[in-house]
């Protein structure tokens, strides 16, 4: 049976963005979790010729149920599954899993399944025609992470992300970015 995820072991537990939920999510998380505009064009201010986005895994595969739920698509369909970290040199600051439907990538939008180590927002928040649908927020715990990724970026507490759903000609595409330490402390 194909992993779903190489990031994580299971899928993550989304909390709807109200104003009283979550609670206790620390000030510099909140910054990022957020953001409004593209987190690529942030953190490439940031790096300046130092960032990258290294591609971990992108291939068909079957979502989380709650992911394929969010986009309204069956629970057995594939979509195109991309997982990569956006780096600021050796650094690496947010690791992103994006969930591409089939009927997304039609037309115009199928470039976006071959963007290579290119960053999806560098693309998508170029489009006038962009909208946020929905916002939800994670608190991710040591245990839902592969060990692998605790290991090797040092995580030793919970780390914040968020997940959006986005409309884009049509059809609509769900993005998790989940913000690493270092990312917290980048001036």
């Amino acid at each position: 049976m194909q992993k779903r995820s190489v990031l994580f072991n299971r899928q993550l537990r989304w909390l709807q963005n109200h104003k009283m939920v979550p609670r206790g999510i620390p000030n510099e998380a909140k910054l990022w979790i957020f953001e409004d505009f593209s987190l690529t064009q942030r953190i490439k201010q940031k790096c300046a010729n130092e960032f990258e986005v290294k591609v971990l895994r992108q291939r068909r595969n079957k979502p989380f149920p709650d992911e394929a739920r969010v986009l309204n698509i069956a629970r057995y369909q594939h979509a195109l599954v991309r997982e990569v970290v956006l780096h600021c040199g050796e650094l690496p600051l947010i690791a992103a899993r994006t969930i591409l439907p089939r009927a997304t990538l039609q037309g115009a939008q199928r470039r976006l399944s071959c963007l290579g180590s290119r960053p999806l927002g560098e693309v998508i928040f170029a489009d006038p025609e962009l909208k946020r649908l929905n916002l939800e927020i994670a608190k991710v715990e040591l245990k839902d992470w592969c060990e692998f990724w605790v290991e090797n970026w040092n995580i030793r507490d919970p780390v914040w992300g968020r997940r959006t759903v986005y409309s884009i000609a049509g059809g609509n595409l769900l993005v998790c970015e989940i913000f690493l330490p270092s990312v917290l402390s980048l001036k």
